[in-house]
């Protein structure tokens, strides 16, 4: 958040800046029509310790040590942002993976989510990132 700021981005979420007058679904439609630009974070929501990968087919992978899982509601908004041709910057967690925190599913750099305080070389690299997504964005919003 302090990033948006620092750069004059004005963040919206839904049931944070924005509350629903409909169903969910449609205001994240609603949001991200609006807006020049997206911000996935992939923060774990869910754990397991065990269990299986397509169960009961023949593809079927056990779960070997833990596993960390985004919520769904990640790849609904970098989705819906995708397909209207919003930039997009996307950060995860170091145990997510699959869909678009999965390199290559996107046009995006997949980034580490920055934890804690940072070294001045890591926060000048973060700090260039988001400079260079704010040009798309600000791209986007003044119609270059």
């Amino acid at each position: 958040m302090r990033q948006l700021d620092e750069l004059g981005m004005e963040p919206r979420a839904l049931g944070r800046s924005d509350y629903p007058s409909d169903f969910p679904f449609k205001e994240v439609f609603v949001i991200a029509k609006h807006c020049s630009g997206g911000v996935i974070l992939g923060f774990e929501q869910f754990h397991a310790t065990a269990g299986a990968w397509r169960r009961g087919i023949t593809k079927e992978k056990d779960i070997v040590g833990p596993a960390s899982f985004p919520t769904p509601w990640n790849q609904v908004e970098a989705g819906i942002l995708f397909a209207l041709g919003r930039p997009l910057i996307v950060f995860k967690e170091e145990a997510i993976s699959d869909g678009v925190f999965d390199p290559g599913v996107t046009d995006v750099f997949i980034h580490k989510m920055p934890i804690g305080r940072q070294s001045r070389v890591d926060a000048n690299a973060l700090r260039e990132v988001f400079l260079n997504w704010q040009r798309k964005v600000r791209a986007h919003y003044y119609g270059d």
